[in-house]
């Protein structure tokens, strides 16, 4: 059997492995649905019709910022499966699993890739919860099916990063607590980029961060492609800080698992 055959091998293992976990609890998919869809309802009902009156336009109130807010909160539920995924590395890492791991003959990435492909399918399963919320609350995207094929597979991406990232953030960690904490300002991105009001309507240092952070170019990704709105190079963005978080977090998570002492 070759080394990457092998590998591919492993990491199936470890995906089942993960995949019975998301299955024994349940809630975990539930809980990183659950966050988002309470924002989603805060910022609708209470707060949509003052804040979909400043959108602009015949079309502004409660109708019209349910359909501007959802990909925002969208990618916050990609943010909150992340928190997590590092929960669970962490878990991994401080209660002894990994040092068996280790005198086992298996590829080591796959214990790695494992937690991305199984964090990958139970954030999927979480952002379909959320998105059937909010089209029951009244979202009404316009995307025909390139469109809804072109959502997915920016999805996709940004969970891939997201996830990566955090896997490298929760080795990083000391404890389970910590872990869990490092990956709360990726919550609070969506916040701080177009996912709740435009970026013109922020402070002149504010609108500078938040045009120039990942989620915007994201969130306007989905957008243009839910939506119709248009995406200028938002996608080029987005593709791009996707490789590079993903590529950065796999090296990085690598690299410490390699030389991660066995606690």
């Amino acid at each position: 059997m070759s080394t990457a055959t092998h590998a591919l091998t492993d990491s199936a293992t470890m995906l089942r492995r993960q995949l019975r976990h998301m299955l024994r609890y349940p809630t975990l998919t539930l809980t990183a649905a659950g966050v988002p869809v309470i924002f989603l309802l805060l910022f609708v009902y209470v707060l949509g019709g003052i804040l979909g009156s400043g959108l602009g336009g015949s079309s502004g109130g409660r109708d019209a910022y349910v359909n501007y807010v959802v990909p925002g909160i969208i990618l916050m539920t990609a943010a909150t499966a992340a928190q997590g995924t590092a929960i669970s590395v962490a878990i991994d890492m401080t209660e002894g699993i990994v040092a068996r791991f280790r005198t086992m003959a298996i590829a080591r990435v796959s214990v790695l890739t494992g937690h991305v492909l199984g964090s990958l399918t139970q954030t999927l399963l979480s952002m379909a919860m959320v998105t059937g919320v909010a089209l029951l609350v009244g979202f009404q995207p316009t995307a025909d099916l390139g469109g809804w094929l072109g959502v997915i597979g920016v999805i996709v991406l940004i969970i891939f990063a997201l996830t990566w990232l955090s896997v490298a953030l929760a080795m990083v960690a000391r404890s389970v607590a910590a872990a869990s904490n490092m990956l709360t300002p990726l919550m609070i991105l969506p916040m701080m980029g177009s996912g709740f009001v435009p970026t013109d309507s922020m402070p002149a240092g504010l609108r500078w961060f938040a045009e120039y952070q990942p989620f915007t170019p994201f969130i306007e990704t989905l957008r243009g492609l839910l939506m119709g709105t248009p995406m200028g190079n938002n996608a080029i963005l987005a593709i791009g800080w996707c490789a590079l978080i993903a590529l950065g977090g796999y090296l990085w998570a690598r690299k410490l698992y390699n030389r991660e002492p066995t606690r």
